[in-house]
């Protein structure tokens, strides 16, 4: 009975990523669906903790964070876990023997979330490094399939997208971060004095992010190719517009790419991947 409540939980995984995220939804409807329902596991567990540390603020974040975390690492010690999301991402993180320390510098990175405003350039990058770049090494362990040379040839890369993505959602959610959540991410950037010069310095990082992610890119495997590079260049599309923004605009608004946008990007990124134009 047990693989009847595995695929319950694999469901509730699956209508978390559609729900909170359509891009991510397409990405994952681009790879091979021998890979899909891991990569639905990975980002429900991932879903779930940001809420907890984003959403629920008429409740005590901290003791509900503390009990989501107990019981992560509780179910991927016994195999299960009444959370249909936990019970998910259990499996996937024993299937492929995704290490620890990248759950626990996530978690960190996320609790930092309950307490942090501002950030220097230390902890700045300890909740890139936790928020984003171990995710993108928990995917890539599905992705590579037990390849482990191939996994460690692909780190650097592997890091470098997801830190990439970190920072554009840095941009994009400037307007909720800071006059919501009163969080200022990039050290020694006053948010209240947002500059263009600030704004053009981080996005020069984050070009040589996305140049370093692209070559690994284009070394991963045929089944997860299409899928990864559709995130890089939906994201790439998303940060284009955002480099037309004032700095008063991104404090202002929340950037968005249509749906019918997001289509046209998958056919694209399928077509090129099965063309070897990657």
């Amino acid at each position: 009975m047990k693989k009847l409540f595995d695929e319950v939980s694999y469901k509730a995984s699956k209508i978390t990523t559609k729900t909170y995220s359509t891009s991510f939804s397409f990405g994952i409807l681009a790879l091979h669906k021998s890979l899909r329902k891991s990569i639905y596991n990975i980002y429900g567990f991932v879903r779930f903790a940001d809420e907890i540390v984003d959403s629920f603020h008429d409740y005590d974040k901290s003791v509900l964070f503390n009990k989501f975390k107990d019981d992560a690492f509780f179910a991927i010690d016994n195999k299960i876990s009444l959370n249909p999301i936990l019970n998910s991402f259990q499996e996937t993180v024993n299937t492929f023997s995704i290490d620890l320390s990248l759950i626990h510098n996530f978690l960190d990175s996320m609790e930092m979330d309950l307490s942090e405003r501002s950030y220097n350039k230390e902890n700045y990058n300890d909740y890139i490094h936790g928020s984003a770049r171990v995710v993108g090494l928990m995917c890539l362990k599905v992705f590579v399939n037990g390849d482990e040379q191939l996994y460690n040839k692909l780190k650097p890369s592997a890091m470098s997208l997801g830190s990439a993505f970190q920072k554009i959602n840095f941009l994009r959610d400037a307007n909720i971060d800071y006059n919501l959540l009163g969080r200022s991410y990039f050290p020694g950037v006053q948010m209240d004095k947002f500059s263009q010069s600030d704004k053009i310095k981080i996005e020069k990082d984050i070009e040589r992010d996305f140049q370093d992610a692209l070559l690994g890119i284009k070394m991963l495997p045929s089944n997860s190719r299409a899928g990864v590079y559709l995130s890089y260049i939906y994201y790439y599309h998303l940060f284009k517009k955002i480099k037309y923004l004032s700095p008063s605009r991104l404090l202002a608004e929340r950037i968005r790419i249509p749906n019918i946008e997001k289509l046209v990007l998958m056919v694209k990124a399928v077509f090129k991947n099965q063309l070897n134009l990657i």
